[in-house]
């Protein structure tokens, strides 16, 4: 049966998963993401780390972020009170306990994880297929353990089948599953995406099926496994560009910043530099003809179809005619005709943008060691019916490794490290 984590004055959160407690037994990207959506939503989530290191991601730069804001751009996370920007940007809203998860003795570090699981509604894994059946804690053994848990396990190429158990990261499973031949310049310059893509997609993948499998569980009064893999992630995002192949046997290729299936649709370059536009339909096409002076019966152009198969030609015609118009001036102008139309805005200009700061997009937070930080906020917003917002304004900052070991071993039922002080 489990039992709430204690709620404290100083810790009090809100949201939708309030009252949830997830045990995070992951780490790198897919599956800290998942319990930092699930902690953004309310949920309690212990995060378990292994002694000294901790997750991989804290040792992953430059940067790093020394205490009071000091940029580190060299060493390591070694160095005291040095923190992977990295890490900060999985792991709002954790605390952190290092448990080493070989340490079989009575009263040791597995069992303290085992009153976590009796206690917990929610586990992530990210381990390699059968870590788990070797630590003892196999599904059978979980499911004695907390019937209840809801137990969500992301792997690199899935569970099973000729390649299961695969070791997987983000750009390994970017070009596996196809994404790469998508992006770039052309079919002769793959591309990565510009962040983990295929992480983030599992970790939100996850997320979601936690939140459907703890529904079910209310019905049920039963947990199950939830799994995806990061071949899954990609592969849920071909869109349009999967049954291009399976319905109509055409192989997509990159395109460089055009639409593969619109036209007009994407970056153009103009006199001090580029915008992009979205003309997604015929009566736009008209509509940005007579705002530029185009024929939009011209030959090639009459239709979408017609576009698309002339796209290199119309590309030279409409940058022809943006040459002599600055992006200020072309935006407003796009603005005034209807035209879905924008600027491509570097990172820093991102997080200083009016828009992103109005969408809570940006959260302010305070690290036990670093101070006040500014980190990316979380992608929701929830109100009532009668329009009162009630979004979590309030994040936990990343925690420190073992942060806060004290307070996890005693609501597990244990004192210093390795005590029992509560039968389970």
């Amino acid at each position: 049966m489990t039992s709430t984590y204690p709620d404290t004055e100083s810790d009090r959160r809100s949201g939708p998963l309030s009252g949830t407690t997830v045990i995070d037994l992951s780490r790198a990207l897919a599956g800290p993401h998942a319990t930092m959506m699930l902690g953004d939503l309310g949920a309690r989530v212990v995060k378990v780390e292994s002694p000294r290191t901790g997750d991989d991601t804290r040792g992953w730069g430059p940067p790093f972020v020394a205490p009071h804001n000091g940029s580190y751009d060299a060493g390591s996370a070694a160095d005291t009170g040095v923190e992977s920007t990295y890490f900060l940007a999985a792991n709002r809203n954790k605390k952190s306990i290092c448990l080493d998860l070989k340490d079989t003795s009575p009263g040791g570090d597995l069992e303290v994880l085992v009153s976590l699981i009796a206690r917990a509604d929610v586990l992530v894994e990210n381990f390699r297929t059968g870590v788990m059946d070797r630590l003892g804690l196999g599904m059978d053994e979980l499911n004695r353990i907390n019937p209840r848990l809801v137990v969500l396990s992301i792997t690199g190429f899935g569970h099973d089948g000729p390649e299961g158990g695969r070791a997987g990261y983000d750009q390994i499973a970017q070009g596996e599953g196809g994404l790469m031949s998508l992006t770039g310049a052309g079919p002769d310059d793959p591309q990565k995406f510009g962040t983990p893509i295929c992480d983030l997609l599992a970790g939100m993948n996850g997320a979601y099926g936690v939140m459907a499998a703890l529904h079910e569980r209310h019905e049920t009064g039963r947990g199950q496994v939830v799994r995806t893999s990061l071949l899954a992630a990609a592969v849920s995002v071909h869109a349009f560009q999967g049954t291009r192949w399976t319905v109509a046997h055409q192989v997509g290729r990159a395109a460089g910043n055009h639409h593969a299936s619109i036209a007009p649709y994407g970056l153009f370059h103009c006199a001090d530099g580029s915008v992009q536009i979205a003309v997604g339909n015929d009566a736009m096409w008209r509509k940005f003809c007579a705002g530029f002076g185009l024929d939009p019966s011209a030959e090639g152009t009459t239709d979408n179809s017609e576009r698309v198969a002339h796209r290199q030609e119309l590309i030279e015609r409409i940058e022809t005619i943006f040459s002599t118009w600055t992006a200020e001036d072309l935006l407003q102008r796009l603005d005034a005709l209807g035209i879905p139309s924008g600027r491509v805005r570097s990172i820093d200009e991102v997080y200083e943008w009016d828009q992103t700061r109005s969408q809570g997009l940006l959260v302010e937070v305070k690290h036990s060691t670093l101070g006040v930080l500014d980190l990316p906020g979380p992608p929701l917003r929830f109100f009532t019916s009668d329009g009162r917002e009630t979004t979590r304004t309030e994040h936990r900052a990343p925690p420190t490794l073992d942060e806060d070991s004290e307070e996890v071993r005693s609501w597990a039922g244990y004192s210093g490290h390795g005590a029992s002080v509560v039968g389970h």
